[in-house]
C-alpha cells in the first residue's frame, strides 16, 4: 500500500545543564510542531538531560529525579497533542554503570514505546561517560518506518546500510556536533540509501551545522536557522514527489538487486581471454 504524505518536524532545541530549561524548550517546540501539522517531532542528542563532555562533566551532578519528572511531563504533552516525539537524553543504569546515550520514542498517546541506545561511541564517551548499546531500533508511524542513529554514528556507513536492509523510509539522526562535515555525511547517506534523513542538532551548534531534512536524493528539503536560536522545520515526506521517483523506485531497488549479486553471477562468462589479464 502506498505511503501517504507525512509531516515531520526536525527540532533544533537549546541544550544546557538545566534539565527543566531544556524540557521547557522541548515542549515549546512540540507545541509549534503540532500547530504546524506535524505527526512526529525529532530532537537532538542529549536534548533533555544535556550531553556529556559539554553540559555534563560528572554524572553525580545530574538530578535524576528532575530528569524523570520532566520526561513524564514531556510524554504527557505528547499524548495531549497526539504527537509522536523522539528526544535525546541520558538513560540511567544501576550504579556504578554509566548511562546509555539514548533516544526515547514516545507515541502519540504519551507512552514510551522504544529506546535507542547509541552503539558507536567516541573514545572519550566509551572510556569516561557512556555505556554502549548494541541493537538498531525501527518503529512505525502511520505506515512509515523510522530508524534511529546518534551523532558520531554518522561516520559508520554500515549502520545506515543496515537500516536500508531493515526497510526504513527515514532515519532520525540526532546530533550534538559543531562541524559542517557531518551535514555532508548525512546527505551522502540519504542519497546512497535513498531514504529521508532528519538531522536534528543543538541550537548552539547551528552556526556551522544547522538542523536539516534531507530527501532520498540527498538534497536539503529544509534547513533551520543558523543563529543559535531554538527553531524547527516542518517538512512533508511524500514518496509521490516527482524528484524522488528515481531514488525510490529505481535506484534503491537496483542497489538491492546489484548487492545480492545474482544478476552478475548468472552473466559470468567462462572464456580463456577473460581469465588471461595479459591478453588484449
Amino acid at each position: 500500500m502506498p505511503l501517504s504524505p507525512f509531516m515531520l518536524a526536525t527540532c533544533q532545541s537549546l541544550i544546557t545543564a538545566d534539565v527543566r530549561g531544556n524540557a521547557a524548550h522541548i515542549r515549546s517546540l512540540m507545541r509549534q510542531a503540532r500547530a504546524a501539522g506535524a505527526r512526529l517531532a525529532h530532537f537532538p542528542e542529549g536534548a533533555l538531560t544535556g550531553y556529556a563532555k559539554h553540559q555534563i562533566r560528572d554524572w553525580s551532578a545530574v538530578d535524576w529525579n528532575v530528569v524523570r519528572e520532566e520526561f513524564k511531563r514531556t510524554a504527557a504533552l505528547a499524548g495531549e497533542l497526539e504527537l509522536w516525539v523522539v528526544v535525546g537524553g541520558a538513560h540511567r543504569l544501576t550504579p556504578p554503570h554509566w548511562p546509555h546515550n539514548s533516544l526515547y520514542v514516545i507515541s502519540d498517546s504519551g507512552e514510551l514505546v522504544g529506546r535507542y541506545d547509541k552503539r558507536f561511541l567516541s573514545n572519550t564517551e566509551v572510556t569516561s561517560f557512556y555505556t554502549p548499546g548494541f541493537e538498531p531500533l525501527v518503529f512505525e508511524v502511520d505506515g512509515w518506518r523510522f530508524g534511529c542513529a546518534i551523532c558520531i554514528e554518522t561516520v559508520f556507513p554500515a549502520l545506515f546500510a543496515e537500516y536500508e536492509r531493515l526497510d526504513v523510509d527515514a532515519v532520525l539522526l540526532s546530533m550534538y556536533y559543531n562541524l559542517p562535515e557531518r551535514n555532508l555525511m548525512a546527505q551522502a547517506h540519504a542519497s546512497i540509501n535513498s531514504y529521508w534523513i532528519s538531522y536534528a542538532n543543538s541550537a548552539d551548534c547551528s552556526a556551522v551545522s544547522p538542523s536539516a531534512l534531507y530527501g532520498p536524493d540527498g538534497l536539503a528539503l529544509g534547513v533551520c536557522e543558523g543563529n543559535g536560536s531554538a527553531s524547527l522545520i516542518c517538512t512533508v515526506l511524500d514518496p509521490a514527489t516527482p524528484e524522488f521517483d528515481v531514488p525510490l523506485t529505481k535506484a534503491r531497488p537496483w542497489r538491492r538487486l546489484a548487492s545480492a549479486g545474482e544478476i552478475y553471477r548468472q552473466r559470468r562468462v567462462d572464456d580463456e581471454r577473460s581469465c588471461d589479464q595479459t591478453r588484449f
